[in-house]
């Protein structure tokens, strides 16, 4: 009796499996992302395509996606509009690109003097960061979640010692976002430019010095053939995430499984981006002393605060440019001293006081 229940149960199970995967296949939905990354781009570039491929592994197919790194279907700053459109589904890419189109999307990525990855994660999940996001992508047709995060950013590469605000001043410089507000106004000369094209700007002398991410992913990007001098510290990026952003209509026609697939899929490539920074930074940075002769340095504290004197304006200005600029700014001011307070107690001090001991850095 017990086993012919057994055989029974495994025919129907078996049934089951058997009827799923056609029902799939005949009815699995196509998902186009386009990145601001190129193709098998160290850390940025691989992530984004290992998060595609994630979306159709763990939907068994159910959600198909069919992955363009930047400039093979579009250029890497125009895939909000690519996807507002309606022309793609998706996009991966990081939301201060966007800064142009609303103040207040570089609150999703990183601002000056801003968010750890933990902290901004802290924000957007739990302490109301997703509801404004939520309701500054509406404006513009999209809705984004977290897919990844780099970490505490190196403060840049340059081709002098930045040893006073002084020696900022008429400097030409790749940074973005609210960062390249703050510079701008201790007179350096800022642009926005995609992963893709800053080494050759840097090497020809178009810009004498450029942010990107951190060693891991800096040392395939070759900086240090044309720039010796690596900030490791920077007031620009601390922290924050990644955005994959949908057409909110097509979010919206999804099923809560369908939903749930996406969701759960970036916040676990969340999780391995800033994990695998991590695991590889302290790796890469040896690498570029030790290989290539790179100089490691801090900014001083003259030129830090420098720094800080010129984010308060930026903060400011951005708070003029609208009612909802303003109202993310003040909600994100105030959910960074509240949870940057404890872990200023906590884990902080801990590090601090263990790398004192063990000593560490």
């Amino acid at each position: 009796m017990e086993r012919r229940k057994f055989l029974k149960g495994a025919a129907i199970a078996g049934t089951g499996a058997t009827l799923a995967a056609p029902a799939i296949a005949q009815g699995g939905k196509t998902i186009t992302i386009v990145s601001t990354w190129p193709r098998d781009f160290p850390g940025l570039g691989l992530s984004a395509q290992r998060l595609a491929e994630r979306i159709n592994v763990v939907s068994g197919g159910a959600l198909r996606t069919e992955y363009f790194a930047a400039g093979e279907r579009v250029g890497a700053f125009d895939v909000f509009d690519e996807v507002a459109s309606g022309n793609s589904q998706a996009y991966i890419g990081a939301e201060y690109y966007f800064g142009g189109k609303h103040p207040g999307f570089n609150y999703f990525t990183s601002v000056p003097f801003g968010m750890t990855t933990p902290e901004w994660n802290a924000w957007i999940k739990f302490a109301g960061g997703q509801e404004l996001w939520d309701e500054l992508a509406g404006e513009f047709g999209l809705k984004t979640i977290t897919c990844g995060g780099t970490g505490a950013q190196a403060g840049g590469w340059f081709n002098k010692e930045i040893l006073s605000p002084d020696d900022l001043n008429g400097l030409k410089m790749r940074i973005p976002g609210l960062a390249g507000a703050v510079m701008t106004k201790l007179g350096v000369s800022t642009v926005s430019l995609p992963g893709g094209q800053i080494y050759e700007n840097l090497v020809s002398g178009a810009i004498e010095a450029t942010e990107w991410v951190g060693p891991y992913n800096d040392y395939f990007m070759k900086f240090y053939e044309a720039a010796k001098y690596y900030y490791t510290a920077g007031m620009h990026e601390p922290g924050g995430g990644l955005g994959f952003g949908m057409n909110k209509s097509w979010w919206e026609s999804l099923s809560e499984y369908e939903q749930a697939v996406i969701t759960a899929c970036c916040n676990e490539e969340m999780a391995a981006q800033i994990e695998e920074a991590s695991a590889k930074n302290g790796e890469y940075l040896r690498k570029l002393v030790n290989e290539h002769g790179v100089e490691v340095r801090a900014f001083n504290e003259e030129v830090w605060d420098a720094f800080g004197s010129a984010a308060e304006e930026v903060f400011e200005e951005t708070r003029d440019h609208s009612p909802l600029a303003a109202k993310i700014n003040d909600a994100y001011q105030s959910a960074l001293r509240e949870i940057g307070g404890w872990r200023a107690i906590a884990e902080i001090e801990f590090t601090k006081q263990r790398n004192r001991i063990l000593d560490i850095g």
